[in-house]
């Protein structure tokens, strides 16, 4: 086996180590926008919380809650006064209405951090609905030859990721409208979640160890989910998140220099396969961008 292949799965099931926990003092960025929030909550999944992003917030270490992630950028950005960020690494729609055990012991039921007075929410769910982890241990190959990965999950004619993304729809429609009804008054914004891989390319393998003919299908895969979240958040009265589109160019495939997202093996400064802190800032940045071009 090549080396590659023998630090191939032990990379991949880091994907929630726990780091050193400290904190952080962020400041506003130049430009930043003025509007005001009273109270604002963060909701969501790792993609939200940003694990190993330095540094971890030690009120969090068993959801691997970064000071950087977007969240807080968004407080600092918006002022606001009274900041909750839920979010939890490994959280899954459930989370929102039970508590998800940690390292350390449990996070709360997400939801039960929303009330009447709370102004703005930001929520980021569903990728563990349909088995994130799993997709990304499972397809991973040690030979980049045929479509195991295609194979393993629609192989037989019938999709298993489109059911998941078909079934998760119920779920992330269920949250938005009980997110309206304990924060009546709140602008809600739903996040879809960034690119992973190059559309139209082969990927990078064994950075990200995907055969380059699976990667189209990974690719579209992350598409029909954030497309399903899109709708949900239009038939919910949210406001979608676009993180996709502006992230297509700065997959994990990239240098370190220009990409978003962290690959697999030898990843920098965050979980493999997950945003690193130019990442978050974007995202930061482009819900910062959908609230400025919403009406109050």
């Amino acid at each position: 086996m090549t080396e590659a292949g023998r630090v191939l799965k032990p990379r991949i099931l880091v994907l929630l180590l726990l780091v050193g926990a400290g904190a952080i003092q962020v400041a506003p960025p130049a430009g930043a926008a003025q509007s005001t929030f009273a109270s604002y909550v963060a909701l969501g999944d790792s993609f939200a919380a940003g694990p190993l992003i330095p540094v971890t917030d030690p009120r969090s270490l068993g959801c691997l809650r970064s000071s950087s992630n977007y969240p807080r950028l968004l407080s600092v950005r918006f002022q606001v006064a009274n900041f909750k960020d839920v979010s939890c690494s490994g959280a899954a729609t459930r989370h929102m209405y039970e508590p998800q055990l940690v390292q350390g012991g449990a996070n709360p039921p997400q939801l039960d951090a929303l009330d009447p007075t709370t102004q703005l929410v930001t929520v980021q769910i569903g990728g563990n609905d349909i088995g994130y982890a799993e997709l990304a241990t499972n397809c991973a190959t040690l030979t980049p030859l045929g479509t195991p990965c295609r194979a393993r999950y629609a192989g037989s004619g019938e999709d298993e990721i489109s059911y998941r993304i078909d079934r998760t729809r119920g779920n992330v429609e269920a949250v938005l409208a009980d997110i309206r009804r304990r924060a009546p008054e709140a602008r809600i914004l739903v996040l879809g979640y960034p690119s992973l891989l190059p559309e139209g390319a082969q990927g990078c393998w064994p950075f990200m160890p995907y055969s380059p003919e699976d990667v189209p299908y990974l690719v579209a895969k992350q598409i029909e989910l954030n497309t399903m979240l899109s709708d949900s958040a239009a038939a919910n009265g949210a406001v979608y998140v676009d993180t996709y589109t502006p992230s297509l160019g700065r997959d994990a495939c990239r240098l370190p220099t220009v990409r978003w997202a962290e690959p697999v093996l030898a990843p920098i400064g965050a979980a493999p396969v997950h945003p690193n802190a130019a990442g978050m800032g974007a995202m930061a940045d482009q819900v910062a961008a959908a609230i400025n071009a919403t009406v109050p």
